[in-house]
This record gives C-alpha cells, sequence and structure tokens, in this order.
C-alpha cells in the first residue's frame, strides 16, 4: 500500500516563543500495512534558517511513532496519511548549517 507520511513541526525560538507551526511531507512510500503505534525509522529533521530539512550528517536518524492515519474518500485515487508524533526545533540549536 503506498502512504504519504507526514509530521507537524513547531519552530521556536530559545525562549520557547512559538515561531512557526508546519506540515512537513517526508514522501510518498510504499510499505505493509501500518497501524497507529507502528514505529517509522527516517533521518533527524534540522533548520536551514527557518526551512525545515533532513539532517542527513551521520548518526542523525530518529524513531518516530505513528499517531494517526487518515484516509481521505473524497479524492481520486485515495490518499492515504500517515502522521508520525510531532517535533518541535529550536532556532540556533537545531540548526544543521550548509552540511548536506
Amino acid at each position: 500500500m503506498r502512504y504519504q507520511f507526514c509530521q507537524y513541526v513547531t519552530i521556536v525560538d530559545m525562549n520557547e516563543e512559538i515561531l512557526s507551526e508546519v506540515l512537513f511531507e517526508h514522501g510518498e512510500f510504499e510499505s505493509n500495512s501500518l497501524s497507529i503505534g507502528s514505529s517509522v525509522v527516517i533521518y533527524q529533521l534540522g533548520l536551514k534558517q527557518f526551512e525545515v530539512v533532513y539532517d542527513k550528517r551521520e548518526g542523525k536518524t530518529v524513531r518516530n511513532k505513528v499517531v494517526d492515519i487518515e484516509i481521505d474518500l473524497i479524492k481520486q485515487p485515495t490518499i492515504t496519511r500517515v502522521f508520525m508524533e510531532p517535533v518541535r526545533l529550536i532556532v540556533g540549536q537545531h540548526d544543521i548549517g550548509e552540511v548536506e
């Protein structure tokens, strides 16, 4: 089955003030049947200025739990979105610079 993986990301400053909230789309992946509570291993997220990006440096993978699965029956073809647990990124602390 084809799934679209998404994750809500809250970007805050050093004083925990919310600067923005975005829905980061990891992309579409083919997978066996998933359920809420399943774990997904993916690259850790980081910031390039205020843009959410993957942190692909060595050892920067993370395990996220699936917290919701949404099936949109209105759109054709049907879209199944998988939401992983939300993350909070701190400007200045989660910046990855220009490393790819």
